[in-house]
């Protein structure tokens, strides 16, 4: 069995270098581990079949519960066909980047989106150029890693790099909203409380 490489990374100002190495990596349908604002996620191409098999199966995760897809810019959504409803809207333009995820709604199903605004998360999101796969860095049921070294106790030659940018800040997973109707849905409580969302959305309601 192979080692998981770790690499360390500035969370404020990460190398250039290190993240391409991590962002060619995810291109081509590898594992990588990085930390999020949240807890630390696993990315995978999104629109690599193969790689998000892979996901699934190294989390034990059941293949009807899809992963949140890990964005950089709202272009991401556009090219996925989605639509971003006024309700959306209001979420994205007071919440984003941060630790918010919106449901929308697309062609033939609804999708989940994010937009961490972690330094490491967003310069790897836009180096690799692809949606990204990226859920918790875990096997499916245990507590979500904060810190690279639980990542390595756990999953140590079932993924590919880990990138380790040091403990994350909130140490919460994200709120998860369904926006793809007006009367929105809270289908996850995470860092960001219900209250906020309410304050937000109860504006344009």
């Amino acid at each position: 069995m192979t080692k998981t490489k770790v690499l360390k990374v500035n969370p404020d100002s990460p190398d250039e270098n290190t993240i391409e190495f991590a962002a060619t990596l995810l291109r081509d349908g590898w594992l990588v581990a990085f930390p999020t604002e949240t807890v630390y996620g696993i990315g995978a191409n999104f629109m690599d079949k193969k790689a998000v098999k892979r996901l699934y199966e190294i989390k034990k995760r059941p293949l009807n519960k899809p992963f949140t897809i890990h964005i950089s810019t709202i272009d991401m959504i556009n090219r996925m066909h989605c639509e971003i409803s006024p309700l959306a809207g209001r979420l994205i333009k007071n919440f984003w980047p941060g630790p918010l995820t919106i449901i929308l709604k697309g062609d033939h199903s609804k999708l989940a989106f994010r937009m961490p605004r972690n330094t490491v998360a967003k310069e790897l999101i836009s180096k690799s150029g692809v949606p990204l796969a990226a859920p918790s860095a875990n096997i499916s049921g245990e507590k979500p890693p904060t810190q690279a070294g639980e990542i390595l106790d756990r999953l140590d030659g079932k993924i590919d790099l880990i990138l380790d940018g040091g403990k994350t800040d909130l140490g919460r997973e994200s709120t998860v909203v369904d926006a793809t109707s007006p009367l929105y849905k809270i289908l996850r409580k995470g860092a960001i409380p219900e209250t906020e969302i309410a304050g937000v959305l109860n504006e344009i309601s």
